[in-house]
């Protein structure tokens, strides 16, 4: 196998977890508006967690493209 397509094969897999980041970030805001939905009273107390885990669950998207991205052109 030839070099550059070893580097677009691992390029792509590294970018499968930004997949799981998306299906994270989508079952994060799920549960944050069925949280809502229940008792909007506790808006306030849960909306800051919720974007604590968006914020950290798009961190580890943004790591898994660095990572393709270093495969790729590294």
């Amino acid at each position: 196998m030839e070099l550059d397509a070893a580097k677009m094969i691992g390029a792509g897999l590294a970018a499968i977890g930004m997949i799981g980041a998306g299906i994270g970030v989508g079952n994060i805001w799920s549960s944050l508006i069925a949280t809502v939905g229940r008792n909007p009273a506790a808006k306030a107390d849960v909306e800051l967690y919720g974007w604590i885990g968006f914020a950290v669950t798009e961190a580890i998207a943004l790591f898994a493209l660095v990572v393709a991205l270093i495969v790729l052109f590294g």
